[in-house]
């Protein structure tokens, strides 16, 4: 038992001091490196804990960065190089987003694909939905039908023109790669490029990914009990590779089967073999992660990236963040489809963002073309579904230093919620619409 019960935070906060997160830490790093050890990230983090309490005078309260030393100390000692490393480079690149945090305003993101954006801009200031007080007047005057069937209009010309992209290549590419954070809409998206390419004389075959998972047993876990789902090693990526290498050399593969009730993944299921002729279609959070698809040429793959580039303008001049669309589809899908609580997505909501910024951003400008999957009315018809949720988590964590990251999302949410006029029948939404991914009632099979 660690007599050390308090740790000050980087924003000189005090919060609870919990072996677990030392765990985690450790845990993770060795998991970027192949491996997974629990036992092993528990003994040294008992190491780390006799450290820090022979090493912390009577009365005084180590900081982050304090542990942070203890802990990259005892690996190097323990003989964990490997493990050390990657922890270091972890520190190192949350030191470099800090500073990058501090500077973003001043200096244009590299990450950001800034011709797609002045052109949604232009699309959006043309039609009246640049602002939010220019899409309530529309709202109030009567126009949502004209704004609905315009949005849709917008993103299915989107997906046309990559599908052209698709058919131009079709003679070289063995696999289409659709990419993107948290529900950008990549279900959708996929099963209409689908549609489209097979109408072009394209044959395609699915694969899911999802059935790469590691056994859950084999995930990280913080101190709340929630699993990380989100980073790229929570997949076989090495198998994933092999699998596709060998199905492009006219192998026959046999494909796991993870069953999410369990969280088990059952070895060598499902035979799978490619005709000559025959398309890989790849929907995958993680689909642009080099390690994915090392061993497949460049000329093999056609990656197209998804994001909702909404350019809305909220009361005070600030462009709504495509970030807090996400987070809100995923709580509607969330509850609708797993019967998970909205208010869990929030907490967890810090993971999907940390591995976005570390595993899927920093590849946005290796994409062959990127899809926006926004619609200018959405966010006022989810004002309708969640205002009164995102007023209550303002008022519950407002004084939790290890739920400030939810404490913030929650009342940039809340703020913007109050300045949109709201749509409360959410009939008008296409059934085909990506939308409905989020809110339930496609006519497509998730």
């Amino acid at each position: 038992m660690c007599k050390i019960n308090a740790v000050v935070k980087r924003d000189g906060s005090t919060v609870e001091f919990t072996p677990q997160r030392i765990t985690n830490a450790i845990y993770r790093a060795a998991v970027a490196v192949g491996g997974r050890d629990k036992r092993t990230a528990e003994a040294l983090t008992e190491k780390v804990c006799r450290l820090l309490e022979a090493q912390t005078p009577a009365g005084e309260i180590p900081t982050v960065e304090q542990i942070q030393d203890l802990v990259e100390k005892v690996l190097i000692e323990e003989g964990h190089a490997k493990v050390a490393k990657a922890y270091i480079l972890y520190r190192a690149e949350r030191a470099k987003l800090r500073e990058q945090r501090a500077k973003r305003r001043a200096e244009p993101s590299g990450n950001i694909p800034w011709h797609k954006l002045w052109r949604i801009l232009d699309w959006a200031v043309d039609h009246g939905l640049h602002t939010v007080e220019s899409l309530n007047k529309r709202i109030r005057k009567g126009e949502l039908s004209e704004i609905v069937g315009a949005s849709e209009a917008f993103y299915q010309e989107d997906v046309e023109n990559a599908a052209n992209l698709v058919a131009e290549r079709k003679k070289e590419l063995r696999m289409v790669i659709i990419a993107g954070p948290s529900s950008s809409g990549k279900t959708t998206t996929t099963i209409k490029l689908g549609e489209r390419l097979s109408r072009m004389g394209m044959r395609l075959v699915t694969l899911n990914v999802d059935n790469y998972f590691y056994d859950l047993a084999m995930h990280p876990k913080d101190e709340f009990g929630d699993y990380d789902f989100e980073t790229p090693q929570a997949l076989d990526l090495a198998l994933i590779n092999e699998h596709l290498a060998r199905l492009f050399d006219g192998e026959e593969v046999k494909i796991p089967f993870y069953d999410f009730k369990t969280g088990t993944r059952h070895l060598a299921q499902t035979p799978m073999k490619l005709a000559p002729n025959e398309v890989i279609l790849i929907d995958s959070l993680h689909g642009l992660y080099p390690a994915m698809t090392a061993d497949i040429p460049a000329e093999k793959k056609f990656r197209l990236y998804l994001e909702p580039l909404l350019q809305l303008k909220d009361p005070e001049g600030q462009y709504v963040r495509w970030t807090d669309i996400r987070l809100i589809r995923r709580m509607l899908r969330d509850a609708s489809h797993r019967a998970y609580d909205p208010t869990k997505t929030l907490l967890h909501w810090h993971y999907v963002r940390a591995s976005e910024l570390r595993n899927i951003i920093p590849y946005i400008n290796t994409t062959d073309y990127i899809v926006n999957s926004a619609m200018p009315y959405e966010m006022p018809m989810y004002k309708a579904k969640l205002f009164n949720d995102f007023a209550r988590w303002t008022e519950e964590y407002t004084d939790d230093p290890l739920r400030t990251d939810a404490h913030e999302r929650a009342s940039r949410i809340y703020r913007l919620m109050q300045s949109l006029a709201p749509i409360e029948d959410d009939s008008i939404v296409p059934e085909n619409s990506v939308i409905r991914e989020f809110i339930g009632g496609s006519i497509y099979e998730y």
